[in-house]
């Protein structure tokens, strides 16, 4: 087969688009710079490619050989030609867009696909625009489709392993490792046969409907090498719906993603003459490496995505009274208990959590106009927050900007089209309506609560949270319940974008249940992310080692909860939990005694010492991803610019000791440093020959911190 090529290429990675004589378009390679192309080992290459884009219009199903429930195989993608490509120079990065025409059904696809100057990551969306005369109803089109991941390998279904992540409420982020096998993606004995066959139907779907995003799983995948001489890592970038699968396709394996389709998400959207859509991110990072390398990089890209907020880069310590403290139950009394503590311990900003807008208990299905109970705070709320200021604090709120409970007079003076419906009925769930932001009575009614609270009152902080799940989506104002339900995610992260404009100083938390929210269409306009709603320290450190695969250590809030009956151990594993990302301080400072809260207190100056790393460290697993029963966890984060590394270890039973692997540091001189607790018992032996540093903690439950110089 005669073919042409296009490429982008950055520092970090090759991007080679392939256009066969025919005009047919596929993504060739996506291959890191400075490693040779993959040798393909298939008879069928260069034929194993999967078209760039896949589309499918209603009524269309499969063009050959594969499932209507895959996300490849339909008619359109093998019809698509191309037109045209431009390159387009942009801050730190180039984007390749190919424009491809099929002339069945009149419809235009352009394939954006950029670079970055400094990281091995593609991100990739696509638009359609219908060029014809009437109007067509798209049922799905893709993001990024690539085939060929395993191409090299002659036995790639056992020299490739999967990874996915679980995500739900209390034991977020966990990491779980599936041979191929197991999966039915396997060697099937068809490829090469005079029938011709392009693969099966075996692939392996995983996909989120509905407004919690990451509940289940959060929006991503790791394909890598059992030697770990390769990587493949992916996210997708949508709060709300999205599906990703990998599966066979002539004799390798291909990868297919994106935002909500017809088949898992009841998405729909009829373009009429002109028309267009655009797809939600999707970013493949590949690395000839292991996967501490691939999730660094994708580290670098979050950080080039995201808005640059100056919070990341200072770190303020935050006191929150909820979590294993107030519970939602806040009055002036109890805050004023916290507020000399907060501050002793070194806390510099105050949020107060759920509760506050009510005067009794009952609140749940009552919330929507955000205004400060009298019955709680007789004082006088303005004059509380007045006196968090005076103490060097400042105020933070709790809200849930995208809900109005039943009993709530918002429900009654809001129009009707502001709220999500199914066939003429208002959703309900959990005693509460889903607000729909695509709606300017909405956006007008928020704003106007935003611009009370913080010129108001003075609020500098806000924790958004979001507690119910809308599955079923909104079929007000659209063609199908799914696409309403993503005009709403990508009005409300406009709305989000609008609140930093208008009022620059503003901090805004992402919280949802604990992390049921914690992707990075949301992360990209929010400085921080709440990680969990866990409350037991040793279980929380599963979670807080495997966050930076989630999030950047600079976003990543985690609780910091002492408590006055715990021993010392389990109050110094609660700050080891979080020390290496965003502290959450909360806990009862005010009845802790005069050693325990010293401990915290200590606690917290360290963290003040090492914070001004965290913007540029990009995380290691010595021990591995952690598993959720392990008795050693370990996380390490390299600051490389300034040669330091700080590795957190926890003992929640097992030996001893453990060998910590550090290879990046093998054959140095290394200098060991207890940053925390200094003095606790702990011992480490480093061997420079093997990259390995010894750890002993004589506790069966303990947690600890270390620095490490070379």
């Amino acid at each position: 087969m005669s073919c042409n090529t296009v490429e982008i290429q950055s520092n970090a990675l090759q991007v080679t688009v392939l256009i066969t004589n025919d005009g047919a378009v596929f993504l060739q390679g996506v291959t890191p710079s400075g490693s040779a192309p993959k040798v393909p080992v298939s008879k069928f290459f260069p034929d194993s490619y999967v078209p760039l884009v896949e589309v499918r219009l209603a009524g269309e199903g499969t063009a050959k050989h594969k499932s209507s429930k895959t996300l490849i195989g339909g008619y359109i993608g093998s019809r698509l030609r191309y037109k045209s490509h431009n390159i387009e120079q942009g801050d730190g990065s180039k984007t390749l867009n190919v424009n491809m025409v099929d002339n069945v059904s009149h419809i235009a696809v352009t394939a954006c696909l950029t670079v970055y100057d400094s990281t091995p990551v593609l991100r990739a969306t696509a638009t359609v625009r219908n060029n014809g005369d009437k109007d067509i109803v798209l049922t799905q089109i893709t993001s990024l489709v690539l085939g060929g991941l395993t191409t090299g390998s002659p036995q790639w279904w056992f020299d490739y392993v999967l990874s996915v992540p679980n995500n739900s409420w209390f034991r977020e982020a966990q990491w779980v490792e599936h041979d191929l096998p197991s999966l039915g993606i396997d060697d099937y004995g068809v490829y090469g046969r005079p029938e011709d066959h392009w693969g099966t139907l075996a692939h392996y779907a995983v996909s989120n409907r509905g407004s919690f995003s990451t509940e289940g799983h959060l929006p991503m995948g790791l394909l890598k090498r059992r030697d770990n001489m390769e990587t493949w890592l992916w996210q997708v970038e949508n709060n709300g719906s999205w599906r990703w699968e990998i599966g066979d396709w002539k004799d390798s394996v291909y990868l297919a993603a994106g935002g909500p389709v017809e088949t898992d998400h009841d998405w729909r959207e009829k373009l009429g003459p002109g028309k267009a859509f655009s797809t939600v991110p999707v970013a493949l990072c590949h690395v000839m490496n292991s996967y501490d390398t691939a999730f660094a990089a994708m580290t670098q890209y979050r950080r080039h995505i995201r808005q640059k907020f100056r919070d990341n880069e200072r770190l303020p310590i935050i006191f929150n009274d909820y979590m294993n403290c107030l519970m939602g139950d806040p009055t002036d009394k109890k805050i004023l208990a916290l507020v000399n503590p907060a501050v002793r311990a070194g806390a510099e900003y105050f949020v107060i959590d759920a509760g506050w807008y009510a005067d009794d208990s009952g609140w749940w299905d009552d919330v929507g106009l955000w205004e400060p109970s009298k019955e709680r705070f007789p004082m006088g709320f303005k004059e509380l927050l007045s006196t968090l200021r005076k103490n060097g604090l400042t105020p933070g709120l709790w809200i849930e900007p995208e809900v109005v409970g039943v009993r709530s007079v918002v429900a009654s003076y809001l129009p009707n089209e502001a709220f999500f419906q199914r066939d003429g009925q208002r959703i309900i769930e959990k005693g509460r309506y889903q607000l729909d932001y695509r709606h300017p009575s909405v956006r007008d009614h928020m704003h106007r609560i935003i611009h009370r609270l913080v010129v108001g009152y003075g609020v500098g902080y806000f924790k958004f949270d979001y507690n119910i799940e809308v599955t079923q989506g909104t079929d007000v104002d659209c063609f199908s319940p799914g696409m309403g339900q993503l005009g709403h995610n990508r009005a409300y992260l406009s709305w989000i974008t609008e609140l930093h404009e208008r009022y620059p100083d503003l901090v805004i938390e992402n919280c949802s249940s604990g992390a049921q929210r914690m992707d990075y269409a949301m992360l990209a306009v929010h400085a921080l992310q709440s990680t969990s709603d866990q409350q037991d320290p040793d279980r929380y450190a599963a979670i807080a080692a495997a966050l930076p695969t989630a999030v950047t250590p600079e976003q990543s809030a985690t609780w910091v909860y002492p408590q006055p009956d715990w021993d010392d151990e389990t109050n110094a594993m609660t700050v080891v939990n979080s020390i290496m990302g965003r502290v959450h301080l909360s806990g009862h400072l005010d009845l802790l005694g005069p050693n325990q809260f010293e401990l915290i207190k200590y606690g917290m100056e360290v963290y003040r010492s090492i914070r001004k790393d965290l913007p540029t460290a990009v995380a290691f697993w010595p021990l591995g991803l952690p598993q959720w029963h392990d008795s050693w966890v370990a996380l390490g984060l390299a600051v490389q610019a300034q040669k330091r590394y700080y590795v957190a270890v926890w003992r929640r039973g097992g030996a001893e000791s453990i060998d910590l692997k550090i290879p990046t540091l093998k054959g140095r001189t290394v200098h060991s440093e207890l940053l925390y607790p200094a003095s606790f018992p702990a011992e480490t032996v480093w061997n420079a020959s093997e990259g390995i540093l010894k750890t002993r903690l004589p506790s069966k439950l303990s947690a600890r911190l270390f620095r490490l110089k070379s």
